[in-house]
């Protein structure tokens, strides 16, 4: 029987999702075994300079060391959260499959009384690691006091626990993977946080000759899915505004039609440049192009400057 290896991070919502992977895998290639490898990122080692790491260009903080296990023939496919891989990938490793999205949109978690986004009292405290919610939630509601918040799923929920938020928001598809979508009290619409790039997508990813993992990998491969986050990937690297911005993108296929919407927003919320484009899913990567050549145009490359410095 083949042997193979699948790399992932050793955080709890990681190895869930790989788990979900490997025996959809299984499924796929029943003659084949699959070992699971967890490997230590430098995000992992050292959360409190992610921050920095990402202002001095390093984007590569939660994958680095998995892409240097598959280059090197540690592992055979490595499973990564897709909104975390760079859009630019090293030579000799290629996305070989993304399999179908699980829901993109974020999610409140609030103390009793505190359930609903739009009905919390002024001045409410949110707890968000993420400088796209901060700075939407502030356009959305600038009563708010959006306070950092980091580690993982089970340190975040702690915290609300422990008094110091009144409502934290993680990406729903995080807590519906951990089996805990019952903590879910609203799912928030992308009219007021539109998703990061690729969230609530996972991606498989190998060596670029190595044709026998590649079809491995393809087996579970969502073809909508990658149309649609082919878009939103493409306009995030029009952009060119690496993880310090706050930016979003989604898309949705409809009718044949694909339809990506974009935003560029300041960090404190004070504006936020919002564009649309539709098109067919075969031009995904052309139409995420030509919505970040427009918004570049109305003026997001200032809030994007803005955002790094």
């Amino acid at each position: 029987m083949r042997m193979v290896t699948v790399g992932t991070r050793g955080s709890t919502l990681a190895l869930a999702q790989t788990r979900d992977v490997v025996a959809r895998l299984k499924e796929a290639w029943p003659e084949t075994e699959f070992r699971i490898q967890t490997i230590t990122t430098k995000g992992d080692r050292d959360r409190r300079s992610l921050e920095k790491l990402a202002q001095q260009g390093d984007k590569g903080f939660w994958v680095k060391e998995i892409e240097d296990a598959l280059l090197q023939k540690k592992i055979d496919i490595a499973v990564h959260s897709l909104k975390d891989l760079p859009t630019e990938q090293p030579e000799g490793l290629e996305v070989s499959s993304i399999p179908r999205r699980v829901d993109g949109r974020d999610a409140l978690i609030g103390r009793e009384g505190m359930k609903k986004l739009a009905e919390l009292p002024q001045g409410a405290r949110i707890g968000t690691s993420s400088v796209r919610r901060k700075a939407f939630l502030l356009a959305y509601r600038p009563d708010l006091v959006v306070r950092d918040l980091r580690g993982n799923i089970d340190t975040r929920l702690a915290a609300l626990g422990s008094g110091e938020y009144d409502a934290i928001i993680l990406a729903a598809a995080g807590l519906i993977r951990t089996e805990q979508r019952h903590r879910i009290d609203e799912f928030v619409e992308g009219d007021i946080l539109l998703p990061a790039p690729g969230q609530g997508a996972l991606a498989l990813e190998t060596r670029a000759d190595d044709d026998l993992n590649i079809e491995v990998a393809y087996a579970i491969h969502d073809h909508t899915t990658d149309d649609r986050i082919t878009a939103e990937r493409e306009f995030l690297a029009g952009l060119g505004a690496g993880c310090m911005a706050p930016v979003g993108a989604h898309a949705v296929i409809k009718g044949g039609l694909l339809t990506l919407e974009g935003w560029v927003g300041a960090l404190d919320g004070s504006q936020v440049i919002r564009g649309t484009t539709q098109g067919d899913p075969a031009e995904c990567a052309d139409l995420g192009a030509e919505l970040a050549a427009d918004m570049l145009g109305q003026g997001a490359q200032a809030l994007i400057d803005a955002a790094r410095e």
